[in-house]
């Protein structure tokens, strides 16, 4: 069923035919001004109020001004030289003197595994390339990660960091993966009909994770073709991820899981292989990303909590997530919360961001099915500069994947979007779930949308409500407050 729908009270003007697409088995209702509700209250303060007391409490940890060179320790620029053993040292003596800053100095340097003690600030300098081998066994021993959301043993992320505390990786250098269709990206394509590498290894270990398998017992590294994430704090406190450039990716990009007191800031990441998502804080409390420029092949900025029954299993949420002042260029979309998301996600904030590319296909996006179900709720999004986006500015996508072949049905509720602009898109919103699923409390305010070139889409979908609105059609279109748009 397609009819227009009339938004407008005393003293707000919607410039255009505001069509929405209502299938027969939608159960919707749309609030006009005056009839919202109350945000849902986040940190004990009701929305935006929330944000000074969250802020308050991400602080970057400082280091004692003492540096160890990494050249001090037998690191040599150039070539094919292993500096793994070399940087090892340098960070140990760091760790022992009580802290500090490991300096990479200008050059390339050629690395495997790096792991970060407590109290250690990893510094690229600029003019220095940290640049990672492509042979897997430069990743081994096998170490405590997440991947994809289930726990298990695997390949080491390039820099990781498990159960420590004042940890950095600063600087104006880069960190370059090596990652290409020759290497790592190979293991997550397919070639004609047959399957990509990894296909059979990701059945398994999330088949370990639906059937509790401990984790100790999830061994794979040598002889698998599970990728490792650039960046992993696994079980940190205190982190600070600043300034550098990232390019080549294996796999996720910047990785805090389970982690606390984050700060993600100034960081340039330019990477397309598979999967390359920029930032992916999981299960992680008190978040700031401010400041990065992200062109991906995956998404931005997704925001996640542990899939399926091992992320119930470990049962931690994401929340007090706060993402401001970047730009979203390439990727799947600007700031997405999901998939992997059964540990559920609360209070997230996105303000004065831009986000503008034919390759950006959303600006926000929640993803979920009724396998992983999880609870998603206080999200507001304010002050946020949308150029073009291929699909739409807000989706939410409840039958990802597997649908609603599940028990687990999924929440989001208490939206806010303000003071949002747009130039070209398909539609504003993309709006899709199943019965028994939650989709409620979502609110428009302060918005305008320009070249919108089709309907809005809304599947079982409760409450939405929209105050100053604008929708300008990408033809001309008429008021609907116009005769002809109440006939």
């Amino acid at each position: 069923m397609r009819r227009l729908l009339g938004c407008a009270a005393a003293a707000v003007l919607l410039l255009c035919t505001f069509q929405l697409l209502l299938p027969a088995a939608a159960a919707q209702r749309v609030q006009r001004r005056g009839q919202a509700p109350r945000a849902a209250r986040a940190g004990g303060e009701k929305g935006w109020d929330a944000l000074p007391s969250i802020l308050a409490r991400i602080k970057p940890p400082k280091f004692p001004a003492r540096d160890f060179p990494i050249t001090d320790f037998g690191a040599r620029a150039g070539g094919d030289f292993d500096n793994t053993e070399a940087i090892r040292k340098a960070i140990e003596a760091c760790n022992r003197a009580g802290g500090g800053r490991v300096v990479v100095p200008r050059g390339v340097f050629m690395t495997g595994a790096i792991h970060l003690k407590s109290n250690v600030n990893l510094r690229v300098a600029e003019g220095a390339t940290l640049k990672f081998f492509t042979d897997p066994s430069k990743y081994l021993p096998v170490v405590y990660t997440r991947w994809e959301g289930t726990e298990l043993m695997n390949y080491s992320p390039f820099i990781y960091a498990f159960e420590q505390e004042n940890i950095a990786i600063t600087g104006k250098g880069t960190l370059d993966g090596g990652a290409s269709d020759e290497n790592w990206w190979k293991w997550a394509r397919r070639q004609g009909s047959t399957p990509a590498p990894a296909s059979a290894d990701v059945r398994r270990l999330r088949e370990m994770g639906n059937t509790n398998v401990p984790v100790s017992q999830r061994v794979f590294g040598a002889g698998h073709y599970l990728r490792p994430p650039f960046i992993e704090p696994y079980r940190c406190r205190n982190v600070l991820v600043e300034g550098v450039t990232i390019v080549n990716s294996p796999f996720w990009e910047v990785h805090p899981t389970l982690s606390q007191n984050v700060t993600v800031r100034g960081l340039n990441i330019h990477s397309h292989g598979p999967n390359n998502d920029g930032c992916d804080p999981e299960s992680s409390k008190d978040v700031l990303i401010e400041d990065c420029v992200f062109d991906t092949g995956d998404d931005c900025i997704a925001i996640k909590s542990g899939r399926d029954d091992d992320g119930r299993r470990v049962g931690v949420a994401s929340e007090n997530i706060v993402i401001r002042n970047c730009t979203m260029q390439d990727g799947h979309g600007g700031v997405v919360i999901g998939s992997e998301i059964s540990g559920d996600c609360r209070n997230v904030f996105v303000e004065d961001c831009k986000m503008d590319s034919p390759n950006l296909d959303r600006a926000l996006r929640f993803k979920s099915n009724a396998i992983r179900g999880g609870v998603l709720e206080n999200v507001f999004m304010r002050n946020v500069e949308v150029g073009r986006v291929s699909e739409a500015i807000l989706t939410i996508d409840l039958l990802y994947d597997t649908g609603d072949k599940g028990p687990f049905k999924p929440v989001v509720r208490n939206v806010q979007i303000e003071n949002v602009t747009s130039k070209s898109s398909p539609r504003v919103m993309w709006v899709v779930g199943f019965p028994g699923v939650t989709i409620d409390r979502i609110r428009f305010r302060n918005c305008t949308f320009r070249g919108v070139e089709t309907a809005e889409v809304l599947n079982h979908a409760g409450s939405f409500s929209f105050e100053n609105v604008t929708i300008e059609p990408a033809k001309k279109g008429r008021s609907l407050n116009s005769p002809q748009a109440s006939q």
